[in-house]
Order: structure tokens, then C-alpha cells, then sequence
């Protein structure tokens, strides 16, 4: 599976990230024959090479009228829907738009189809977004992990006026993305970079395992005293059994609830987006025995999941931490056996062998249906998959 790796040297801008793409070898021609799919749009698009501290990279322009009234989100949606662009390039554009919207609607305190934007409304800010999501696609990326991400500090002018640096919207997209705050004077990533960051990426902080094919670097407009301003894209394989990932854990400890709530707990934790929830026996203060619970998810599933934990059981507090996690590749497949059709998940080992775990829930249906032994059922899958 290709996947990239994102290194915010200097940080990230929705240029910088389109500049990467057309380093890796999104052919120029290609991206602008794409984006002329887009209607009512008048832009010209300008490559140029830049040497930072260096290093070769590519800076990407787009120039368009220098003065446009502000979009709305509705107005930009249907400019995208009304495109010749693929379905899959359109649902990436609009999903990172999405965002935006979502972030300055909470940002101003207003519903998010009335959110009017000022530069990301813009031309140039549209093109970006698009040619982002078409470099992914062209490129068949399946997977973008990216480092922690740089912010600066200061002020800057915008359309509503002074803001502070991260803008608001900015830092509102990188809610439950791991930061890192430098002593920069000046914006490190844009409000288009974070929601392209937001969107496309899988993990945050550690770097993937995989065999490297190709390094892009996109280059910015500004200079800073102590770090190259580069964006680093890095294309490869995920060849290995095993990849990384950056979790929370989420957890509390509980010694005065009825124990029969913890199924229902469980089952909104998981419908929430929790990839594991467990429970275990504890002794607290006063020899009190009790009862922790421990969630494992993505960090951009803290917030709802622990409003969960708060809302559903009666502790007072969650505890939440990082932790990286290993994890064996795997997916999920269909599979003809005696029974019909079952469910398998597909599991590769380090060593590049694979095992099949057929999925319990589709075995325990079958059982019932055919009114057998559900370790008869399993046995006889396993037997009809040759294992």
C-alpha cells in the first residue's frame, strides 16, 4: 500500500503541500487540465525552483484577481459539485472544505452554512485545496501520516481584522493533533494546511515503517532564523507487517455504579468510534473494591468519548494520556465456504506470512441459523479456508 509521510520542517500551507505533491511528480499538466474542470474560476498557475538552506524544492503560485468578494461554504460546495472532477477527488475537496466551514462557524459562533470565507475563499485558496486533493488521487496515496506539527506565535491581519497567530480557525482544526509551539514570529501553518492536515491524516508524531520511493519538498514564502521552510513529503511502501499508530487512553476508575450499565457504556463507547474498551478489577482507597475503564482511541475521538464516560457512568473525572501502538496489517474479506458467505479478517505477520480469523459475530449468526455448536461452525470454516 502507498502511503506518505508528512515532515513539517517549517510547517505547512496549502501551497507548500501542492508543492510537495508536484515534487513527488504530479505532472503540472495533468493538475492543470483537473482544476479546469472547476467552473467560474479564472487562474493561472506558475511552478517555480527554490533553494532552501541548500535544498532543491518546488514553490507553487497560483495567480488569479487580486480583488474577490468573500465565498460562501454553500457557494463553494456547488461550485465543486457542479465540477467535471472525479467523484473521489470531489468528496476529498469537499471533506477538507467541510472542515473549514466547521472551524470558522465554531470559531464566529454561526451556523456553518452561513459561514462567508475571506482568504480561503479566495481563488488561489480553492485551487490549493483541489489541487491537493487531486495530486492525492493521481499519486495513490491510501495513507498520509504526518509529524507533530510547528505552530508560531505573534499577530497577523486578516480578513476580520487583527488575529492572533495560530489563527483561531487554525487551531481549531488541529484540536486533538499533537503540537509542537515554537518561538517563531509569524504563522507556520495556514488555515488551508491544518484542515489538509486535519482531513488526509491517519497518525501524528511518530514515523511510519515503510521503504522510501520518493522525497518532495514544497517551499514557502517565508524565511526563519532557525529552520529551513520546507514541507517534506515522503512517498513509500507500507511494506511492513506492522505499522505504528499514535492513540490515546482514555480511562477512570469507578467504585459506585450499578455494573449492569457498563454494557450499554461500551456499546455507546465503540458506536462512538473507540477502537478497544475494557474493564478490570481495582482496590481503592478505603480497601474499596472498584472497577477501571480504560478506552483506546484516536485522538480526534477524545472529546465525544469522554463526554460519554461523563455523561453515561457516575465518575467525576477521565483520565487521558498518549500511547503508540503497534498493529499487525489486516483486512477483511469475504470468503464462499459450506455455510455461505463469512467474514474473514486477513492478518499479516512480521515475517510476511498471513493467518485468517473469521469474524465471531458472523459465525455466531450462522450458528444460530443452522442450529449448530458454534465451535462446529468455526472449526468447519477454518477447515474450508485450508487452515
Amino acid at each position: 500500500m502507498r502511503i506518505a509521510y508528512g515532515d513539517l520542517i517549517g510547517g505547512v500551507s496549502g501551497d507548500m503541500f501542492v508543492a510537495a505533491l508536484l515534487d513527488l511528480g504530479l505532472p503540472l499538466a495533468t493538475l492543470k487540465a483537473d482544476l479546469r474542470k472547476i467552473p467560474t474560476l479564472k487562474f493561472d498557475l506558475k511552478v517555480s525552483k527554490k533553494t532552501v538552506s541548500s535544498i532543491r524544492a518546488l514553490q507553487f503560485h497560483v495567480i488569479c484577481p487580486k480583488q474577490e468578494p468573500p465565498r460562501a461554504w454553500r457557494e463553494i460546495r456547488q461550485i465543486l459539485q457542479r465540477s467535471r472532477l472525479s467523484a473521489a477527488v470531489k468528496e476529498t475537496g469537499i471533506e477538507i472544505f467541510r472542515r473549514l466551514a466547521e472551524a470558522e462557524s465554531k470559531v464566529h459562533g454561526i451556523a456553518v452554512d452561513r459561514v462567508h470565507f475571506h482568504e480561503v475563499g479566495a481563488t488561489d485558496s480553492i485551487v490549493d485545496i483541489m489541487a491537493a486533493a487531486i495530486g492525492c488521487h493521481h499519486l495513490e496515496i491510501r495513507a498520509f501520516h504526518f509529524s507533530r506539527v510547528p505552530l508560531g506565535r505573534g499577530i497577523t491581519r486578516g480578513g476580520h481584522g487583527s488575529l492572533p497567530v495560530p489563527g483561531p480557525a487554525t487551531l481549531e482544526l488541529l484540536k486533538n493533533i499533537p503540537v509542537q509551539w515554537t518561538q517563531l514570529e509569524g504563522e507556520t501553518v495556514t488555515p488551508t494546511g491544518a484542515a489538509i492536515l486535519a482531513t488526509l491524516g491517519k497518525s501524528f508524531g511518530a514515523e511510519p515503517r515503510m521503504t522510501v520511493e520518493k522525497i518532495g519538498y514544497g517551499a514557502g514564502q517565508k524565511e526563519w532564523p532557525d529552520r529551513p521552510n520546507l514541507f517534506r513529503l515522503v512517498l513509500g511502501e507500507d511494506n511492513a507487517g506492522e505499522r505504528n499508530e499514535e492513540m490515546l487512553v482514555l480511562e477512570t476508575n469507578i467504585d459506585d455504579m450499578n455494573p449492569q450499565f457498563y454494557d450499554y457504556v461500551m456499546d455507546q463507547l465503540f458506536a462512538a468510534g473507540a477502537r478497544d474498551v475494557f474493564l478490570a478489577p481495582i482496590q481503592m482507597k478505603k480497601n474499596r473494591p472498584a472497577t477501571l475503564l480504560t478506552v483506546i482511541c484516536e485522538p480526534t475521538c477524545r472529546a465525544a468519548l469522554a463526554e460519554i464516560i461523563l455523561r453515561e457512568t457516575s465518575t467525576i473525572g477521565v483520565r487521558y494520556y498518549p500511547v503508540s501502538r503497534m498493529v499487525l496489517r489486516r483486512e477483511l474479506r469475504k470468503v464462499r465456504t459450506r455455510f455461505g458467505e463469512v467474514t474473514v479478517k486477513l492478518i499479516e505477520e512480521p515475517d510476511g506470512t498471513k493467518r485468517a480469523s473469521p469474524e465471531y459475530d458472523h459465525l455466531k449468526r450462522i450458528a444460530a441459523a443452522k442450529n449448530l455448536p458454534l465451535k462446529v461452525v468455526h472449526d468447519q470454516v477454518m477447515r474450508d479456508l485450508g487452515k
